[in-house]
């Protein structure tokens, strides 16, 4: 704020600097323009000691040496009382209260509102009221001369009418001060709370202006970008483009793809960006907030997840491989054992559906190890869905009028050929399971989204999904099938996280709805 004071300086003291600043100009005037002004006509030698021992006093009392030793309050009351003194002095000796001076006293208590405590302001006003009224009380029995004491009872309620407002404004004004000290001392600590916390994140924090330039930054941000605090004088003040050229893409797209993974700076580790723009119409307005978060690190804590989940994945595997084993093995047994064909060939329908059954269990969670092989690339949607479709009603062509395809020609997925094949081939074979069979009971259609993204949806007209089920519906070996894994959906939604997609399940309503969203280029 202008104007302000400085941190630790005491209101008082400075006002009492500015008001002994006045006092020496009125005293040096007194002694150099004095009888050039009219004073001191009454008493030329008396107006000239007083005018000189009225200088000393203000250098005596002026100097901080002063207020050192004997304290400030009592600076402030005998440099108050000296002024009034020598100003009443001063106007014994020229000719009354016409000479002027009880206007410099009004100026002398107001001056004493702001500087001192207390009752003292109203005795600083008494004592120039008793000082002015003695002095007229003399010159009229000594001299004879008329007083006109109406105005001098103006000036004297005058005194106290400045002393008091000066006092109430001096009051305010240091609420006032002690606020703005204890506001400033809050903020000062809010401040020093967010810099501790701004360095001490593990994410990267940079705020660039509108020519893309680093105005501040975190020591992590340095860190993650790979570049040397100490060495290269830090990030503040350098060009984004010069630590990476894709930082101007950055900037350029701004909120509208956030979270994306690049891999920036020297270093050249993957981090996913995420900017923010200003606050409109605040002084940050074209400033750019960008967020780096080390995504190496995030994809290790994410394979120790996978890991301590393959864990248990595996246990409850051997768990549930036993149940089709026993059978395989008791239809085997009986199957030895057995002489007619009508029963041998059902025993060996048992081995071959528990075989198979087994054999996809194993091949779901094969498809867990290779998620983090994905290989994103734009296929078009439409065809892609299409071919698949054809695929699946190459046996039996009536089924095709179950399939209804609404997706536009333009619109691309980037995502892995093989991982987009099995979440769509798991996400059809549940439609067909659940839905009614009839014409157009299946439907896939897609949108683009804001931030370059397409969402494809796989509807069906089948009874829908309870509260128990969609609680659970993603979670291994959870399945309502008698003949199911309980590993597809969780493989499906596994491998959209791998290229960066999302599959969730729509709002309750009639059928099913599988949302499938992803990028529309890598």
């Amino acid at each position: 704020m202008a104007g302000a004071l400085p941190a630790g300086v005491d209101p008082r003291r400075a006002s009492l600097r500015y008001f002994n600043l006045f006092r020496l100009f009125l005293a040096g005037l007194f002694l150099v323009a004095g009888r050039e002004f009219g004073l001191g006509g009454d008493g030329p030698l008396v107006f000239r000691v007083v005018a000189i021992a009225y200088l000393g006093a203000v250098l005596a009392l002026g100097f901080p040496d002063a207020a050192r030793r004997l304290g400030i309050e009592r600076v402030i009351v005998l440099q108050v009382l000296v002024d009034v003194l020598a100003l009443a002095a001063i106007m014994w000796v020229s000719g009354g209260y016409r000479s002027g001076m009880p206007v410099l006293m009004m100026v002398v208590l107001a001056g004493a509102g702001l500087v001192a405590e207390g009752r003292m302001v109203p005795f600083f006003a008494a004592v120039a009221t008793i000082a002015v009224l003695i002095e007229n009380a003399w010159r009229l029995a000594a001299g004879g001369q008329p007083v006109e004491f109406l105005q001098v009872g103006i000036f004297c309620a005058g005194f106290f009418g400045i002393a008091f407002v000066a006092r109430l404004l001096a009051l305010r004004a240091q609420a006032n001060a002690s606020l703005a000290l204890e506001r400033g001392a809050a903020l000062a600590n809010q401040q020093a709370v967010n810099e501790r916390i701004i360095r001490d994140m593990q994410d990267g924090v940079i705020v660039a202006d509108v020519l893309g330039r680093v105005r501040q930054a975190n020591p992590q941000a340095a860190v993650l970008l790979g570049v040397d605090g100490a060495g290269q004088g830090g990030l503040e003040g350098r060009a984004l483009a010069a630590i990476d050229a894709a930082f101007g893409e950055v900037l350029a797209r701004g909120d509208a793809e956030p979270g994306r993974l690049l891999r920036l700076g020297p270093g050249g580790r993957l981090l996913r960006c995420r900017t923010v723009g200003g606050e409109p119409g605040s002084a940050a307005a074209g400033d750019t907030l960008i967020y780096l978060t080390d995504f190496e690190d995030v994809q290790r804590q994410m394979q120790q997840l996978k890991l301590a989940a393959l864990g248990r994945l595996t246990a409850s595997m051997a768990h549930e491989i036993r149940n089709p084993l026993s059978a395989v093995t008791h239809a085997a047994e009986l199957l030895r054992e057995e002489k007619r064909g009508e029963m041998q060939g059902r025993l060996v329908r048992i081995i071959n559906d528990n075989a198979r059954r087994i054999e996809r269990m194993i091949r779901d969670v094969l498809a867990l190890g290779r998620r983090e092989q994905a290989l994103p690339e734009a296929l078009p949607l439409a065809a892609f869905v299409a071919g698949l479709i054809e695929e699946r009603v190459f046996r039996d062509a009536a089924e095709q009028a179950i399939y209804v395809v609404d997706i536009e020609p333009a619109l691309t997925f980037a995502i892995d050929r093989a991982h987009l094949q099995q979440i769509l081939d798991n996400l059809l074979s549940n439609a067909r399971r659940h839905c009614s069979g009839r014409a157009g009971a299946i439907r896939l259609h897609a949108e683009a989204l804001a931030g370059e993204r397409v969402v494809l949806h796989v509807a069906d007209d089948g009874p829908g999904l309870d509260a128990a089920t969609r609680t659970h519906l993603f979670e291994p070996f959870f399945t309502t099938h008698a003949k199911g894994t309980g590993l597809g959906l969780y493989i499906a939604r596994e491998l959209a996280e791998a290229n960066d997609a999302t599959l969730e399940l729509g709002d309750e309503g009639p059928g099913a709805d599988f949302r499938l969203t992803a990028r529309s280029r890598p």
